[in-house]
């Protein structure tokens, strides 16, 4: 799965980046990391090369080059683009993916489509958070040295010449994907595709401030827990995240976006904005809203209308009718009619009536043989099993919601309670006074925390509008598994009286032959 990054900087300091691509650097603060004498340490294993220059004295050349053309001169001008070639980890293990090899596929790419560039390319294997991906890092001066033949890429014909700057547009961007993409194929690498817009859109900054996020909560949390305190969050989440989640929750159930726009606001305090004919979520805590497109595909406009298209077609519960079908009673089984011969006639009467109803029954519904019926009944009873393990789970489900209520209010009525013994300075003395308040606390804290993982406690407000989900879906469920036990018991009741109208002869015969044709 490798990827492409691209990083444009202002920095006049050409030194900066051979810094990062040869000394190791904290992940989270960019800063070099110093050895017990204060002097930067090398990364363990990196491969470098440079072309059009000599790795080592590439800030010198560039600066000379500069000087040569008068060009990179101000401050606010691009001096160098980044660019930065993932490799998927498995591509390790499973397709013989080394660093010598990454460094030669990192060096072509950079001699095919930046020719005349200064250029710098480094391969590391080692990645954030010690992920073992192999990364190359090209970094080329935006200024190129030397003329080179026009290529398919270059969109103006000072692209091609020395002493032109790096002009990198959309098409060029696409382009450069597209070659990550060719390049991964041709040597059986792990990729996917890099042109299409992807469905949850998380960039470079949000990366980078979740996982500064995470480490303060985690930081905060140690100290917590230092001090006998049990965290209540333990997960970071950024502004996008919460709204692509609180999203997709909202866009589940709605059928329109004015039921949309009512779900978000009312359970997650989310104001959603029209503008344009695009979409756009304000976040409680923000005063700028957040366009759909910088979130996702699948939290614009179109991608959120055909959910809702699909959630309103969704089949409507069937009203069944039944047809008062009886079963036939057998004379010969009948002791009352063999000994009543009023009685007898009576029943036979009645059976014919039944008789009748059934054929019609049969004819009514298209069932021509028996194995139609016989399918159908089957069917009917696999329906009915089905239905009732789902009503079923859906119960299970409301009672642990229920009790998700119960430990919340037990949680929030005994919170200021906690909050005074954290504050207070002599806490055993309070802690005996209150021993009762605390340890309801504690143990409604620990079931919630148990229910939510590492996920943020949700409320009670969240909870209450679950379980009316919950019970809706019930509801809804009852009504779909009474109407299938009656299909089923009404088949049930045609199917008998069929096999007693053509009679035991006939049934054994058609198990060895042809079934009969009941129509």
């Amino acid at each position: 799965m490798a990827i492409l990054k691209h990083i444009a900087s202002k920095n006049a300091d050409y030194g900066e980046p051979q810094r990062y691509l040869l000394f190791q650097h904290d992940e989270f603060t960019g800063k070099p990391i110093l050895d017990a004498n204060g002097k930067m340490m090398l990364r363990e294993e990196y491969y470098m090369d440079g072309i059009n220059c000599d790795p080592f004295t590439f800030d010198t050349e560039c600066k000379e080059l500069n000087n040569q053309y008068r060009k990179n001169q101000n401050y606010n001008d691009i001096k160098t683009h980044h660019y930065i070639i993932s490799f998927d980890p498995k591509d390790c293990e499973n397709n013989g993916l080394t660093g010598e090899r990454a460094q030669k596929l990192g060096l072509e790419y950079a001699k095919q489509n930046f020719p005349g560039h200064q250029a710098l390319v480094c391969t590391h294997t080692d990645g954030y958070n010690e992920s073992g991906n192999i990364h190359v890092h090209i970094v080329i001066n935006s200024l190129r040295k030397f003329d080179v033949e026009h290529q398919v890429f270059m969109e103006r014909p000072c692209d091609s010449r020395a002493g032109n700057k790096h002009h990198l547009t959309n098409n060029y961007l696409n382009y450069l994907k597209q070659s990550v993409m060719d390049m991964c194929q041709r040597e059986k690498l792990h990729q996917v595709d890099l042109l299409s817009p992807a469905k949850k859109k998380i960039t470079e900054q949000e990366y980078h401030a979740n996982r500064r996020g995470q480490k303060q909560m985690d930081e905060r949390n140690k100290v917590m827990q230092a001090d006998n305190i049990l965290p209540r969050q333990t997960k970071f989440q950024t502004q996008k995240e919460y709204l692509r989640l609180s999203i997709e929750e909202a866009a589940a159930s709605a059928c329109s976006l004015e039921e949309f726009q009512k779900i978000l606001l009312e359970q997650f305090s989310i104001t959603l904005k029209i503008s344009r004919g695009r979409i756009s979520y304000l976040h409680p805590e923000r005063t700028k809203p957040i366009t759909g497109k910088s979130l996702g595909t699948q939290y614009e406009k179109s991608h959120l209308l055909n959910m809702f298209r699909e959630n309103a077609a969704r089949p409507e519960n069937q009203i069944f009718m039944k047809a008062d079908l009886r079963l036939i009673i057998d004379l010969q089984q009948c002791m009352k009619a063999q000994q009543n011969k009023a009685y007898a006639r009576k029943v036979k009467l009645s059976n014919l009536k039944e008789m009748a109803r059934t054929v019609a029954y049969i004819q009514e519904h298209g069932f021509d043989t028996l194995e139609s019926l016989d399918a159908a009944l089957v069917k009917a009873k696999e329906d009915t099993v089905a239905l009732r393990k789902e009503l079923k789970d859906t119960g299970n489900a409301l009672r642990d919601i229920n009790e998700q209520i119960h430990y919340t209010g037990q949680y929030l009525a005994h919170k200021s309670i906690y909050s005074q013994f954290c504050e207070s300075k002599n806490k055993g003395k309070f802690q005996q006074e209150h021993s009762t308040e605390l340890t309801l606390y504690k143990t409604a804290l620990k079931y919630l925390k148990d229910k939510s993982g590492n996920d943020k406690l949700p409320s009670m407000k969240l909870l209450k509008a679950k379980k009316q989900d919950l019970l809706k879906l019930q509801h809804e469920q009852q009504e779909r598994y009474h109407n299938c036990r009656d299909i089923q018991k009404e088949l049930s009741t045609v199917s008998s009286n069929i096999h007693t109208i053509l009679g035991d002869s006939q049934i054994h015969s058609a198990q060895k032959q042809k079934r009969p044709d009941i129509s």
